[in-house]
C-alpha cells in the first residue's frame, strides 16, 4: 500500500490540497460567483427524452397495423383514426393541432429551463426550479457527503452530464441536471475546495485569447471531444497515481455474478419448476419461464455497469468510477464514510473473494457499480484490492511513516482470515449455545482511532467503525444471555448497509468495552477536524494518543 495518497493531506509548497489549478477548475470558478445561473442548453431535450421515446412507442404501438399493411399488403378492418381523418378532410386540422402540441411542449420545456438555475456560494450549493410551484433546494457545504457525476448515454452524446450533491438528511440532495461535461468536473473540484476550507488562488496571468475557429473546426472538436468521453477511463488517471487504482477482471466479475445469492434462487426456482412439470403441473412453467427469461438482464446490467471499474484516492477524498454506456463516478470527501464492512459469502471463499460496503450520512441517487447502491465501495476483489481500498477510506489507519500501519494491518487480516484466538477479544465458551458455529470469531479489537468487530462463519464480516464517527453505543441482554452471563454491543451510526454489532461477547467485557468506547469517540470527536480537510489544523487541537486514551 506505497505510494497510496491520502486524502486530504497535506501538499508541499501550495495552498491547495489539489496543487495548481486545471484549466477546467479556472473555466468553473466563474460559476462560483454567488450569482444565479443556468443549466446546459440541452436540458429541456436531456430531461424530456424518456418522455419522448415513450410517447413515440405508444404512437408506433398504435399504428403497428397500418405499418405491417403498408409493407405485407394485409387487410384493412376499418376503425383506425387515421383513416377516419383521411375520409372526413381533417388532414388540415389534424397537423395544426399536432403542431401547436409541438409548440406548447416546446415551450413548456424552455420556459422549464428559463426558470430552473442554480448557484454556488462560499458556504451553499442553491438550486430553484418550477413554473408554478417554485422550488428551492439549498445544500450546505459542511454537510456535503459525497459528489456523484453521471453521465448517461444520451447525453454524453450532448457532451453534458449530471451533478449529484449528496447531503446528511433524508432527501436532501441537490442535483444540477445537466452541465456541460467539462464544468461538471470544474464545479466539483471547486465545490470541494469550497467545503474543504481553502480558498482559491487568483490566475497568475490573464488566459491568452484563442484564434477564431471555423465551423469546420468546431465540428472536429465536437466529434473528437465526443469520442475521448467514450474512450476515456472513467476515472481521470491525473487524480492519483496508477498504482492506487483498482481494477476488477472482466472473469472475475462474471463469476461472482454466477456466484451470487440470486443464482442460487434461480437454481431454487428452476428445481421447482421442473419437479412441478413431472409431477403433472406444467402450467407452472407457462408462468414463471418469462421471469427466468427476463432475469436475464439482472446480469447484464451488473456486469455492464462494473466495467472500467476504477477507485483511488484524490486530495479532495476518495474517487469511485465506472460504467461502460452510462458512466458515474463519485468523490467521497474526507470524514464522510461512517463505518466500512468487508464481507465474504461462502460460495466466494475457494477463490478469496471480498466485497466492502460503507455507512455514509448521504448517498447519490444513482445507482453504484454492479448496479448496486453507491454504498458498495468494491463488488468484488481480492486481499490485495481489500487492503488498497481500506488504506483509501480510512487513510488515517494506513498513514505512511505511522509505525502503527503494520498493526492495523496485521489486525485487518486477522479479521478477514482468522478463526480465533488471537488478539481479537473474544466470546467465552459458554457463547456457542447461542453461536455454535461462529462464537469463536466473534471479537473485537481497539486500536488508533477505530474499533474491529468481527463475526459470522458462512458470511465472514469484518466491521470498522471509525470512533469519530461514532454517535452512540448499546449494551443489551436478553433473559437467556443473562442465564449465560452474555450480552449484545450494538454500534450506532448513520443508517446504511453495515449494521456494527456483536453478539454472545462476555457481559463484564462489555461493560469495559463500552466505557473505553465512550471515553475514546468523545475524544476522537472533539480532534477531529476532517470536515474541512484543507484548511491548517489549530494548534489547540493535538492528536490523540494511545496514553491520553
Amino acid at each position: 500500500m506505497t505510494g497510496t495518497p491520502t486524502p486530504g493531506g497535506p501538499t508541499p509548497g501550495g495552498a491547495l490540497p489539489g496543487g495548481p489549478l486545471s484549466p477546467a477548475e479556472r473555466a468553473a470558478e466563474r460559476f462560483t460567483d454567488g450569482e444565479w445561473h443556468r443549466l446546459h442548453p440541452a436540458t429541456p431535450l436531456l430531461r424530456g427524452g424518456i418522455v419522448f421515446i415513450a410517447v413515440l412507442g405508444f404512437v408506433l404501438s398504435n399504428l403497428r397495423e397500418r405499418i405491417v399493411s403498408f409493407f405485407v399488403g394485409a387487410p384493412d378492418f376499418g376503425g383506425d383514426p387515421l383513416d377516419e381523418i383521411y375520409n372526413r378532410g381533417w388532414e388540415g386540422w389534424a397537423l395544426l393541432a399536432l403542431a401547436v402540441v409541438l409548440l406548447v411542449c416546446l415551450g413548456a420545456f424552455y420556459l422549464s429551463w428559463r426558470m430552473h438555475s442554480f448557484r454556488i456560494t462560499g458556504d451553499a450549493v442553491e438550486v430553484r426550479s418550477g413554473i408554478l410551484f417554485r422550488t428551492q433546494r439549498k445544500a450546505r457545504l459542511d454537510r456535503i457527503q459525497g459528489i456523484n457525476i453521471v453521465r448517461p448515454l444520451l447525453a454524453r452524446i450532448f457532451g453534458a452530464a449530471k451533478l449529484d450533491i449528496s447531503v446528511a438528511g433524508h432527501d436532501a440532495n441537490v442535483q444540477l441536471a445537466y452541465l456541460g461535461s467539462v464544468l461538471a468536473d470544474g464545479l466539483r473540484s471547486d465545490v470541494l475546495r469550497l467545503a474543504s476550507g481553502v480558498r482559491a488562488e487568483e490566475a497568475a496571468a490573464a488566459p491568452s485569447a484563442a484564434a477564431p475557429q471555423t465551423r469546420a473546426g468546431q465540428v472536429g472538436e465536437f466529434v473528437t471531444q465526443r469520442v475521448t468521453d467514450f474512450l476515456a477511463p472513467e476515472l481521470d488517471p491525473n487524480a492519483a497515481p496508477p498504482e492506487s487504482v483498482v481494477k476488477i477482471p472482466p472473469l472475475r466479475l462474471f463469476g461472482s455474478l454466477l456466484l451470487s445469492g440470486f443464482t442460487v434462487f434461480l437454481l431454487v426456482i428452476v428445481g421447482l419448476l421442473i419437479y412441478g412439470a413431472s409431477a403433472g403441473a406444467p402450467w407452472l412453467l407457462i408462468v414463471v419461464l418469462p421471469g427466468l427469461i427476463g432475469s436475464a438482464s439482472f446480469y447484464i446490467n451488473r456486469f455492464t455497469k462494473s466495467l472500467r471499474y476504477s477507485i483511488a484516492g484524490t486530495p479532495d477524498g476518495v474517487r469511485v468510477g465506472f460504467g461502460l454506456l452510462s458512466t458515474s463516478n463519485e468523490t467521497l470527501p474526507p470524514g464522510r464514510i461512517h463505518a466500512v464492512e468487508v464481507l465474504q459469502p461462502l460460495l466466494w471463499r475457494p477463490f478469496g473473494w471480498w466485497q466492502i460496503r460503507i455507512d455514509t450520512a448521504g448517498h447519490s441517487r444513482e445507482k453504484g457499480a454492479a448496479g448496486q447502491p453507491n454504498t458498495t465501495m468494491l463488488p468484488v476483489g481480492d486481499a490485495a484490492d481489500v487492503a488498497r481500498v481500506l488504506a483509501l477510506v480510512m487513510p488515517g489507519m494506513f498513514a505512511a511513516g505511522d509505525p502503527a500501519a503494520d498493526e492495523h494491518r496485521a489486525a485487518i487480516e486477522a479479521g478477514m482470515t482468522s478463526r480465533g484466538r488471537d488478539d481479537f477479544t473474544g466470546s467465552p465458551k459458554r457463547a456457542a449455545w447461542l453461536r455454535p458455529l461462529s462464537w469463536q470469531r466473534t471479537g473485537f479489537r481497539m486500536v488508533d482511532g477505530a474499533v474491529l468487530l468481527r463475526r459470522g462463519f458462512v458470511w465472514r464480516s469484518l466491521a470498522v467503525v471509525p470512533l469519530a464517527r461514532l454517535q452512540s453505543l448499546e449494551l443489551e441482554q436478553g433473559p437467556i444471555e443473562r442465564m449465560l452471563g452474555l450480552a449484545e454491543a450494538r454500534f450506532h451510526t448513520v443508517s446504511g448497509p453495515v449494521r456494527p454489532r456483536l453478539g454472545a461477547i462476555d457481559a463484564a467485557t462489555g461493560v469495559r468495552l463500552f466505557e473505553t468506547v465512550s471515553a475514546r469517540a468523545v475524544q476522537a470527536a472533539a480532534s477531529d477536524r476532517s470536515h474541512r480537510w484543507g484548511a491548517p489544523r489549530p494548534a489547540s487541537h493535538p492528536e490523540p494518543t494511545e496514553e491520553s486514551s
